[in-house]
């Protein structure tokens, strides 16, 4: 375990953000004291990476978007810096080889007794709704054999609006729901329709949790319909 994860979240960070936004924890009992588990997690800030591995007393090991390792000047450097520090898995998200690279890279943290953290939804939410999860991480539990932890992080999305920079002050609410164990289906794993079963089970809890509306489509095709409907400017017709 890097020894930076430790000093951020106890020495350097973690006590003044405790102290300014007092996280609110329900069912924190739910998570294991020891041994392998998937925690996986609604998506509305960016600080869910932050305020989660705050509340919970064991390291939890999150994929992030490979861009936050390769940014460049002071921004791109505090990033890699963070990232590189607290644990984090670099993740390409145009899917394919780089995504089954992250997801062996989590087997290999459960293997070793540990918990890991992952978004179903793939990015975060455009609106505050829970969209369609992708099936990485029914994929992850299957082939690992670890329990499912739903986790819900009820309003960092109204703190941390994407595009802001730093979260606004007020009280983050968090929500962690009982360990799923799917080991019904073990033996199952490439099979498409439980592989789709067992995701749509995690992100139902994910809705019950939060109370979050479902929309049964992937966020990051909404997002981009979304921007090739919105209306162009038109040039003013010369006179």
């Amino acid at each position: 375990m890097p020894v930076l994860y430790w000093w951020l979240k106890y020495v350097f960070v973690g006590w003044w953000l405790r102290l300014i936004y007092r996280p609110k924890v329900e069912g924190l009992s739910n998570i294991p004291k020891t041994g392998p588990a998937i925690v996986a997690s609604n998506h509305l800030s960016f600080s869910d990476s932050i305020f989660l591995p705050l509340v919970v007393p064991r390291k939890i090991t999150f994929i992030a978007k490979a861009e936050y390792f390769t940014g460049s000047g002071v921004k791109g450097l505090f990033s890699r810096f963070f990232f590189t520090g607290v644990g984090a898995i670099p993740v390409d998200r145009s899917g394919g080889r780089a995504a089954a690279g992250a997801l062996e890279t989590g087997k290999r943290v459960l293997a070793e007794g540990e918990l890991f953290g992952i978004y179903p939804e793939g990015t975060r939410s455009p609106d505050g709704k829970l969209y369609r999860g992708k099936t990485g991480v029914a994929r992850l539990a299957l082939e690992s054999g670890a329990r499912v932890i739903p986790a819900a992080m009820m309003n960092t999305g109204e703190l941390q609006p994407i595009g802001k920079k730093l979260p606004k002050i007020g009280r983050v609410h968090i929500k962690i729901g009982e360990p799923i164990d799917f080991s019904r289906y073990s033996g199952l794993a490439g099979d498409r329709l439980v592989e789709r079963a067992i995701t749509d089970e995690i992100m139902y809890e994910l809705m019950d949790l939060s109370g979050q509306e479902y929309i049964d489509t992937y966020a990051a095709k909404f997002r981009n319909a979304a921007a090739a409907e919105s209306p162009q400017k038109e040039t003013p017709a010369a006179s």
